[in-house]
């Protein structure tokens, strides 16, 4: 059980965090990202605060072809990361029970690196990231795509 648990996360055994569950201060360790706005971070489930990501399975569209955008931010984020320790500051769980925190990784702001890099769009914060992402069509910004938030809603996913 244990070995299924720290390969799956805590939260496929049935121990599910409550969003009234107290909120750890720091979460540390490896990480593995989830798609591009959350990861599992030793144990405990992590969703940057202040920005949203494609989903896992959504496409966007690039020079008329679909492309795989929802992969290329969790891609992103892993590269984001590299092999350095992920440090996390919780401030609240969200609806689902995950810590929505501010990450960094070898000092580098994952969160705001990911606006930045496009392949996240600001959600309550990091606008001037997303503007100058925007200004020079990095990730997202140089291709149509449908915000991650519309994406879900549409697909009646995480209401």
């Amino acid at each position: 059980m244990a070995i299924v648990a720290a390969v799956f996360g805590h939260n496929h055994l049935g121990n599910n965090p409550k969003s009234t569950d107290p909120v750890p201060a720091e979460v540390r360790g490896a990480a593995r990202p989830v798609d591009g706005d959350s990861m599992f971070v030793g144990r405990d489930e992590v969703r940057l605060k202040g920005i949203d990501a494609p989903e896992g399975r959504q496409t966007c569209t690039r020079d008329g072809r679909d492309w795989d955008c929802g992969h290329a931010a969790r891609d992103a984020l892993r590269r984001l990361i590299g092999n350095d320790v992920v440090v996390c500051r919780g401030v609240e769980r969200d609806k689902h029970g995950r810590v929505l925190g501010y990450c960094t990784a070898g000092g580098r702001d994952l969160n705001a690196g990911m606006v930045a890099s496009g392949m996240a769009v600001a959600y309550g914060g990091y606008n001037r990231e997303e503007a100058e992402a925007r200004a020079q069509k990095r990730g997202l910004w140089g291709s149509d795509f449908k915000s991650p938030r519309d994406w879900r809603h549409e697909r009646g996913i995480g209401l």
